[in-house]
Formats: structure tokens, C-alpha cells, sequence
């Protein structure tokens, strides 16, 4: 018995995308990881171009401090939150653990990428100068994602919603560097 699958697609859709999109969905701790390795990388890079060899990198295996990445160059301490949006996405704010900042020069990176070849770009950032603490959160509590047998979801109380209008875009890794890590002449 054969069986014929019966495509209900509308004029110029595209399966294929719409399969990239489910499978992103369906494998997104291995895509955050993924993603991850690509900012390291791309990071990393910018700054050995730019002279700096002396970096020092660590990686949280839970997210319960509110940091994906410790990075250290240029005489700079970093926890990094790492947050991520697929290019065109709508998203409108992110969430952030308010332990990050009590973290040395905490701060947050936000990036789009794209679901095919997986660049990233841009870049948004929400945190102070190079030795300088995470901003000020805001007192807007984040809300758990799926709601109770009651459909009334809770609060995160150590978790704050951060606008997207409240982070700076940067449109390149080098342009992040210096962010993070300051001027290659003053560090």
C-alpha cells in the first residue's frame, strides 16, 4: 500500500523553511550551543586580530547566575548573558536574572542570526563600560512562559523583562569588542 501525502501549501510557500524553522525549535539546546560557539568564536577572532592573545574563557553549565560566559581580556572581567533571535524575528524584550548584577561588569548581548546559515548579526547590548556594572534592570518581573492548570502564569521574582529600545545595537564584532573589552590603545 502506498501512501500519497497531500500538499495543502499555499502559492509560494516554502516547506523547506517551514521545516528549518520546526527543527530549530525542536533541537534549540543544540542550536544555543551552536550559536554560542559561533559568538565565541567570532569574538575570539576579533580580538587576536586586533592583538590581544591574552584571553581567558568560561563557560557556566547552569543558568542559575544569570551568565552563559565569563570572558576576560584586555584587563576586563565579563559575564556575559547570551540571548538570541532568529533575523526578522519580533521579539520585543528578553528576560534577565537579576544575579547578573552583582557580577563584575555584567551585561547582556543579544544577537539575531540567520536560520539558514547561522551568521549573526546584529548585535544588541545592555551593559557599562569596561569595569562598570550591569545597568539598572527595571522593576518590570518577568512571567513564567506557560501558565498554571489555571492558565494564570507566575512570576519569575528574580527575573526582569528588558525592552528591546533599551539596548544599543552594534553592527559588528568589532564594534562589541570595544564594548566589552574597551580601546586596544587605552587597555
Amino acid at each position: 500500500m502506498s501512501h500519497n501525502l497531500l500538499d495543502f501549501r499555499a502559492p509560494g510557500s516554502n516547506l523547506a523553511a517551514m521545516q528549518d524553522e520546526r527543527a530549530s525549535y525542536l533541537d534549540s539546546s543544540g542550536l544555543e550551543k551552536v550559536l554560542e560557539h559561533r559568538f565565541v568564536a567570532e569574538l575570539a577572532t576579533s580580538l587576536w586580530i586586533e592583538g590581544c592573545r591574552d584571553v581567558e574563557l568560561l563557560r557556566s553549565e547552569v543558568d542559575t547566575h544569570g551568565y552563559d560566559l565569563v570572558i576576560e581580556a584586555r584587563g576586563t572581567m565579563r559575564h556575559i548573558q547570551l540571548k538570541s533571535m532568529v533575523a526578522g524575528g519580533k521579539k520585543q524584550y528578553v528576560t534577565v536574572n537579576t544575579r547578573l548584577a552583582a557580577k563584575p561588569s555584567g551585561c547582556v548581548v543579544w544577537f539575531d542570526y540567520d536560520p539558514h546559515t547561522l551568521e549573526l548579526g546584529p548585535f544588541r547590548w545592555f551593559g557599562g563600560s569596561p569595569g562598570v556594572g550591569l545597568p539598572d534592570t527595571g522593576n518590570t518581573v518577568a512571567r513564567h512562559s506557560k501558565a498554571n492548570a489555571l492558565g494564570q502564569k507566575s512570576q519569575r521574582a528574580g527575573h526582569r523583562v528588558i525592552r528591546k529600545s533599551r539596548f544599543q545595537q552594534v553592527d559588528t564584532v568589532g564594534a562589541l569588542v570595544q564594548l566589552l573589552f574597551g580601546n586596544k590603545t587605552t587597555r
